[in-house]
């Protein structure tokens, strides 16, 4: 072997630095995320219906509820219902986009955090829902003056300002019961499938064995969370049990499965 020696006063050019880039902020992952929400055509037509089917609701209450019913509260009711259904199959869409329209791949090597993506999709989740509720008080409100003028009686005001936050609590409850199924099951189809089994399947089972077992009759609250979903919607939750059952059903369907849901995703392949 032979060493390579440098001449006495000659110079050797140092390595260029590498450029790092800079991160991405996550104001900019969020204005991302809602734009997918509005991009996709299930997306699209999903926030599409929320806003005529609250319009439809609308003129239903005041075309076919009797005069004594027009009232805010009856608005409101009419309105909740279709919502509850789309605002959480936004959420499901919002997380499981990556894999069903394969573009988890671009979206994880450009931001390599898996973690700050769903954040920013739980994010985005939140002002869609938060905003499409806005667009429903209002639709509500409007409709409650139109309706009590054509139907020639005093407008009726009866829900209270400290309902409303439980009722916007509920449907970001059952936003996140979606989430939180979109995260675990990454497919779109089986978290729908998901969801309208603990919706609508598993309560009837729950309030079923409530009826038969007195041993659950007092435990259903702790662990049923359409219990305490229902109770945020007629803005009954006052108490501090009231509350605390809340936090058990959120830890039972929401937070514990939303942690193994984001280990999982962490370590999975994507296509």
């Amino acid at each position: 072997m032979t060493a390579l020696t440098v001449p006495p006063g000659t110079t050797t050019k140092a390595a260029p630095l590498r450029r790092t880039a800079p991160p991405i902020p996550t104001t900019r992952l969020v204005k991302v995320e809602l734009r997918k929400m509005f991009n996709t055509r299930s997306g699209f037509w999903m926030l599409i219906g929320i806003g005529v089917l609250s319009v439809v609701a609308t003129g239903a209450v005041i075309v076919f509820a009797p005069d004594s019913a027009v009232t805010y509260e009856s608005f409101a009711t009419a309105i909740g219902l279709p919502m509850s259904v789309i605002l959480p199959m936004i959420a499901i869409l919002a997380v499981t986009s990556e894999w069903s329209q394969r573009s988890g791949l671009t979206t994880f090597t450009l931001v390599p955090s898996r973690g700050r993506v769903i954040g920013a999709k739980a994010i985005a989740t939140v002002v869609v829902g938060v905003g499409a509720m806005a667009v429903a008080f209002a639709v509500g409100a409007v409709g409650n003056v139109a309706g009590s003028a054509l139907a020639g009686v005093d407008t009726v005001w009866d829900v209270s300002l400290s309902t409303a936050p439980q009722i916007v609590l509920g449907n970001l409850v059952g936003m996140a019961i979606g989430f939180t199924l979109g995260t675990v099951l990454r497919a779109s189809a089986a978290a729908i499938v998901g969801y309208f089994v603990v919706s609508l399947v598993l309560p009837g089972v729950l309030a079923l064995l409530a009826s038969v077992r007195d041993w659950f009759l007092d435990l259903q609250p702790w662990i049923d969370w359409n219990y305490t979903q229902v109770q945020l919607f007629a803005g009954a939750t006052n108490t501090a049990e009231e509350w605390a059952m809340l936090g058990s059903t959120t830890l039972i369907w929401i937070v514990i499965p939303l942690a193994v849901g984001l280990l999982s995703l962490r370590r999975s392949e994507v296509a």
